[in-house]
């Protein structure tokens, strides 16, 4: 550990005084000056299943939207199962826990996500309908409300397309990549219900105000978006695996798609400052994996220094992820230590405790000469290799990846929902 690391963190970290949510949140208030101008904060993860991460972010959310008028929360959840979410968390409809684990991938079917939800609603019950926090999914994947939405109005005002919708109602649950074909004919089928009921506009309000909608026009272009999020699912479903250089791969579209979404958010006047939930590879202004261009890296051409990427990082401890050779298993509990050679563990040694610290401070002096030097960050998804996982790794220069850093001295399993909340 170089001694002018540890001088550079123990001049500029910020100790945590605790990870819990509504807490007193006296440690928090440098995050008024460090994202002054700031609308779209990235609040990452070095793992999907650790709940010290979850709870921390959790009392991050209270503090921006109490404190610095942060009003939308915008995840890496299925944008189609979302949508009824948000419902609840600004109108109280719907069974939070049933909502929850609906979101399309068990890494948010947890207390803690839960518990985050309800805190939404409750704030939302006690500020106007104007100020209310608003919930959103950005991931174009796992669309099964977005094709009953769809498919209940076609076949209400045009039953002799049912063979169209029968051929899109796949993307009910295809993942990315899971149909490749190079004609990609099922976004073009998913692109003719898009301009069917484009076309069927006035026939489309007729039947929705017949079924009661309160605002026939609203409702409407509530199932022309659920039909957007069609096409693009479409197009993550039909491109092939492997990886491809630039903007064709698979997971370069999958980002593209997460940071159009994040800016429609920002850019429709209703969510002037927005907060993203997504792992650290997503919400880095780098790349990841093979080049791909992450979210951050998006969001950072589009907003500037109005993007802030903050990552979350730990010690050591435990995580729940999927074994990769049973993707579909259940999440199993996976234990690791602080390790030598990552940067986790540099800044485990340099500065015991749950600390964050604002890298955009960093300066040309030789102590912050590692905020500009090749490290290696552990790194986990929602799967892993059974026994390989400790050494998971991925290429970081901080200061170039992140704006800031929060630090976990020690990861627990994040709790999951019991069945009957599925």
């Amino acid at each position: 550990m170089p001694d002018e690391m540890a001088r550079w963190l123990v001049e500029h970290a910020r100790l945590l005084g605790s990870l819990s949510p509504g807490e007193p949140t006296e440690d928090l208030e440098p995050l008024r000056g460090m994202l002054n101008g700031v609308r779209v904060v990235g609040l990452g993860e070095s793992t999907h299943g650790t709940s010290e991460f979850f709870r921390l972010k959790h009392r991050i959310v209270e503090y921006l939207v109490q404190e610095m008028g942060f009003n939308t929360l915008a995840m890496e959840a299925s944008a189609s199962a979302a949508r009824a979410l948000d419902a609840y968390v600004r109108y109280g409809t719907g069974d939070p826990a049933q909502l929850v684990a609906r979101l399309g991938f068990w890494t948010w079917r947890t207390q803690e996500l839960l518990d985050l939800v309800k805190w939404l609603y409750a704030y939302n019950r006690e500020v106007s309908e104007g100020q209310r926090v608003r919930f959103a999914g950005i991931d174009p994947q796992r669309c099964a409300d977005s094709v009953a939405a769809v498919t209940a109005v076609v076949r209400a005002v045009a039953p002799e397309q049912e063979a169209l919708l029968r051929e899109v109602e796949v993307l009910a649950q295809a993942a990315p990549a899971s149909g490749p074909d190079p004609e990609q004919s099922l976004m073009a089928r998913a692109e003719a219900v898009v301009a069917l009921l484009a076309g069927l506009r006035d026939e489309c309000m007729r039947h929705l105000a017949a079924t009661g909608a309160p605002e026939p026009s609203g409702a409407f272009e509530e199932v022309l978006e659920h039909a957007r999020i069609l096409v693009r699912a479409a197009d993550l479903v039909t491109r092939p695996r492997e990886p491809l250089p630039g903007e064709d791969s698979v997971f370069s579209a999958r980002d593209r798609y997460m940071a159009d979404a994040v800016t429609r958010l920002v850019d429709d006047g209703s969510a002037s400052r927005t907060v993203v939930w997504a792992h650290n590879g997503h919400i880095s202004k780098g790349t990841y994996g093979a080049g791909v261009p992450a979210l951050g890296s998006r969001l950072r051409d589009r907003f500037g220094d109005g993007y802030y990427a903050l990552a979350l990082l730990f010690g050591k401890g435990s995580f729940l992820a999927r074994r990769r050779a049973d993707v579909h298993g259940r999440p199993v509990r996976h234990r690791i230590g602080t390790g030598l050679r990552s940067v986790e563990a540099r800044l485990a040694d340099a500065l015991p405790g749950d600390y964050f610290v604002d890298l955009r401070t960093a300066t040309s002096s030789p102590s912050a000469a590692w905020l500009h030097a090749p490290q290696a960050q552990r790194s986990f998804g929602a799967a892993v290799a059974r026994f390989t996982y400790r050494f998971d790794v991925a290429p970081l220069v901080p200061a170039d990846d992140y704006d800031g850093i929060a630090f976990v001295a020690r990861s627990s399993c994040s709790h999951l929902l019991p069945p009957a909340g599925l």
